[in-house]
């Protein structure tokens, strides 16, 4: 049940890696956990050679990089937001730059 029945995240050129920090066991990562384990299989499917990159950390604030061309980078925090507002963040995030 990877996906829901959302539709997969393409991610646009613009960006060139995502990289997300959760936490294993805190709270505040829960939704970004349930969003790795509820649509990071479809995510991958729909960009197979995509740098998508995922660490764990004890404690640490989760955070979602985007990189962009020219070393350009964003980061926002997923602090205590939904799997769904992940989701949400990510498609700003890779549509932006």
């Amino acid at each position: 049940m990877a996906s829901l029945g959302r539709a997969a995240i393409k991610l646009g050129n613009n960006v060139k890696e995502i990289r997300v920090h959760l936490c294993q066991k805190s709270l505040s990562s829960k939704g970004v956990r349930d969003f790795i384990e509820q649509q990071y299989v479809e995510l991958k499917k729909t960009n197979p050679t995509f740098p998508f990159l995922i660490r764990e950390c004890s404690n640490v604030e989760p955070k979602i990089w985007a990189r962009y061309e020219f070393g350009k980078e964003k980061s926002v925090s997923l602090a205590n937001l939904t799997s769904q507002q992940v989701s949400e963040t990510l498609k700003t995030m890779s549509s932006s730059g």
